[in-house]
């Protein structure tokens, strides 16, 4: 959890650096559309809430995490225009959504 805890963490400040115009040569948070400005501060927020969720190994972290992690694929594959990322940064998020599952699945079974 901690490991995730740390990627999410990572980006979420991706996120921040791109509000605050930290990277050089990228468009102005400013000048993005309406609609990508709102999913931008969306993941600003969330991935920090995810991240610190997941850091705790809460169980509401988990839950944050995994709203964190379906919302950018969803958002991904139905519109790319608002969240463009590459197929294996997809392919990275679901690979650890089912991973969690796995986990999770394995952890209530042996409860048991």
């Amino acid at each position: 959890m901690r490991l995730t805890a740390l990627f999410w963490l990572a980006k979420g400040i991706s996120t921040w650096a791109t509000i605050l115009d930290v990277f050089p040569g990228t468009r102005p948070f400013e000048a993005e559309p309406l609609g990508r400005q709102t999913v931008i501060v969306y993941f600003a927020v969330i991935d920090f809430m995810a991240a610190i969720g997941l850091w705790l190994t809460s169980a509401w972290g988990g839950v944050v995490w995994l709203l964190a992690a379906t919302s950018a694929v969803t958002l991904a594959i139905l519109t790319p225009h608002l969240l463009p990322v590459s197929l294996p940064f997809i392919a990275v998020h679901v690979g650890i959504i089912l991973i969690y599952f796995g986990l999770s699945w394995a952890a209530a079974r042996e409860v048991r």
